[in-house]
């Protein structure tokens, strides 16, 4: 991997300051269903084969190595503010990508890139005015900006339940104080954030994307449900997804709503 020296302006890692940490192997096994989504987001995404863009939530690298593939004579820098994340992407993409554990919030790159893709990534960011005006930065102009994220509604169904259970007379003392680490906003409030920043051609649109993971207890526990999870001792975690899944019913569905987001900044 090339040195981040060359990529880097200025990179502020978020350590304790993560919404969320992540299990990066479970992610990997249990992550089909994100890969999906990923690949009609990255469909809209025109592109010769030489620019360089910037994967904004990497994950573990499974999405990037499709957009190497579309890259023959570009390149690709990714960016996850997870340490495990980063660490297994890395190892997955080797030398064909520059992988690099940065906050979106303080992102500043050497040079700008031709294109920003992310998918799954932008909702786990609470503060989108201070996240688009860091993209904006690192965009040439005439740049593509093409991501999706939970958006409006997304999960509704699933967190109504967690919410619940959470509240509980069991559990709730491991939530005092607890605030979601998840922003699920409407495409209005992000079309006009794009707009304010100058960017044209925006477009921003709901689109409901129910999945049925094959696993759904790792699943469960590993992406939605994650943050609760997390809140809760070693001995109860099994017991809270499974309370959440007899709820939810079988076939477990879990009722995403992704924000589809489409903009260019001004050539």
């Amino acid at each position: 991997m090339a040195s981040s020296n060359r990529v880097l302006a200025s990179v502020t890692t978020v350590g304790e300051r993560a919404a969320r940490s992540w299990d990066a192997q479970s992610y990997d096994r249990v992550g089909g269903p994100m890969t999906a989504m990923a690949i009609a987001v990255l469909a809209r995404l025109p592109l010769a084969g030489d620019e360089t863009v910037l994967d904004a939530g990497c994950g573990t690298g499974r999405v990037t190595q499709i957009l190497v593939d579309r890259l023959p004579r570009g390149r690709v820098i990714a960016v996850d503010a997870d340490p495990a994340m980063v660490a297994l992407a890395s190892a997955n993409l080797g030398r064909r990508a520059e992988v690099l554990e940065a906050d979106l919030l303080e992102l500043q790159l050497a040079e700008p890139v031709d294109a920003i893709f992310s998918t799954a990534t932008l909702h786990w960011i609470l503060d989108h005015p201070r996240l688009f005006e860091r993209l904006a930065a690192n965009l040439r102009p005439g740049g593509r900006l093409v991501a999706q994220c939970g958006g409006r509604g997304n999960v509704s169904a699933l967190k109504g339940i967690a919410d619940q259970l959470a509240a509980g007379p069991r559990l709730r003392g491991f939530f005092d104080g607890w605030q979601p680490p998840w922003y699920y906003p409407g495409p209005e409030e992000t079309a006009t954030l794009l707009t304010a920043l100058g960017f044209t051609g925006v477009r921003t649109w709901l689109e409901p994307w129910p999945v049925v993971p094959d696993q759904p207890e790792e699943y469960l526990a590993t992406v939605p449900l994650g943050p609760y999870v997390q809140q809760l001792p070693e001995h109860l975690r099994s017991d809270f997804v499974d309370a959440v899944i007899d709820r939810l019913g079988r076939p477990v569905a879990v009722d995403y709503v992704r924000l589809n987001i489409d903009a260019t900044k001004p050539a």
